[in-house]
């Protein structure tokens, strides 16, 4: 039974993909330090085959000795997304960046034989391009998406037939997690038409890539059991449909509309950025198919606000990552 090491498991995705690693019959070592919450795995607590190590990748030390006896790694840690890097650059650079290089010499060191990362699909800023595949010139606009893309090169440096290293550079994720998320677009826009009857669009004509968090954990588990010489040195685009900022509020009306009358209104903005990504390369390599919507993500929202799996929606700052930072004085 092979063990996995998942850094950052106790995040947005990895309190989906860590249940689903047991289900497979996967040891799982979480390395986390579960600044939103030590209950995500509430209902897993007692298995046997889960492991959880609260620790700081910074500590490179407690981080190796946390590393020993394990096979494979998904890197899942950072500080997610522009608005909470940019409260505090300095902190978001050790983290992201900085303590990237010597992880991955530690993984080598300890014989691990394949190590998955998650990137962004950010790092190609905004593109002209129809269909932004995985060969297209990295253009990434922020820190944020900049050190991701020097990790890219940095581990793509150590790879080696004993040592498989993989890519995903994944769209938006969405819908709902033990550890929630409610600062990702569909899942904002989902929580105001909900809590405030009313959704707010910022121009609306931009694209904007999204993937439904259970599509998301089965990218992850595509790559993890895919052969060696499909998925080694190789970097994927993991998204879905390319939607407009627009349409994608038009989704979110037409499902929550079926419990309250939802408006949207809309507000010019100079911010034009637009992003959109093709995933055909997974599909083509490894057969990965997408097999939920923004709808399903919408619905699966809905259903935990009405059975209350969320304590206060729309003020708890463990949702939203910038007040987490704030509260804790990470800024």
């Amino acid at each position: 039974m092979e063990k996995i090491f998942v850094l950052g498991g106790a995040g947005y995705v990895g309190s989906m993909l860590v249940p689903k690693l047991l289900t497979e019959g996967y040891k799982v070592k979480v390395f986390d330090l579960f600044l939103f919450g030590e209950d995500v795995f509430k209902e897993h607590i007692h298995n046997p085959n889960l492991e959880f190590i609260k620790g700081d990748l910074r500590n490179l030390k407690f981080l190796e000795k946390a590393l020993t006896g394990c096979d494979i790694v998904i890197h899942l840690a950072c500080i997610s997304n522009d608005p909470s890097f940019e409260l505090n650059p300095q902190l978001g650079k050790s983290i992201n960046l900085d303590s990237f290089e010597p992880f991955v010499r530690l993984c080598v060191k300890h014989k691990i034989k394949r190590f998955i990362y998650a990137s962004s699909s950010s790092v190609y800023g905004v593109k002209d391009e129809k269909n932004v595949s995985e060969d297209v010139l990295l253009e990434p606009l922020t820190d944020y998406s900049k050190f991701k893309a020097e990790c890219e090169k940095i581990l793509l440096k150590y790879k080696n037939d004993r040592f498989v290293c993989t890519i995903l550079r994944p769209a938006t994720v969405c819908g709902y997690s033990p550890r929630q998320r409610l600062d990702v677009i569909v899942n904002i826009l989902t929580s105001h038409a909900v809590f405030n009857g009313k959704i707010k669009i910022l121009g609306g004509a931009q694209l904007r890539p999204n993937i439904h968090i259970s599509d998301m954990v089965e990218a992850y588990m595509t790559v993890l059991k895919a052969e060696n010489h499909l998925v080694n040195g190789e970097i994927f685009n993991a998204g879905y449909n390319n939607y407009t900022v627009e349409e994608i509020s038009k989704i979110v009306q037409k499902t929550v509309s079926k419990k309250r009358n939802v408006l949207i209104e809309y507000t010019p903005t100079n911010d034009n950025r637009s992003y959109h990504i093709s995933s055909e390369k997974i599909k083509k390599v490894l057969n990965f198919k997408p097999k939920f919507t923004i709808n399903d993500a919408v619905e699966d929202l809905l259903d935990a606000f009405e059975k209350n799996k969320l304590n206060d929606p729309m003020n708890n700052s463990l949702y939203y990552n910038i007040l987490t930072m704030k509260k804790l004085n990470l800024v």
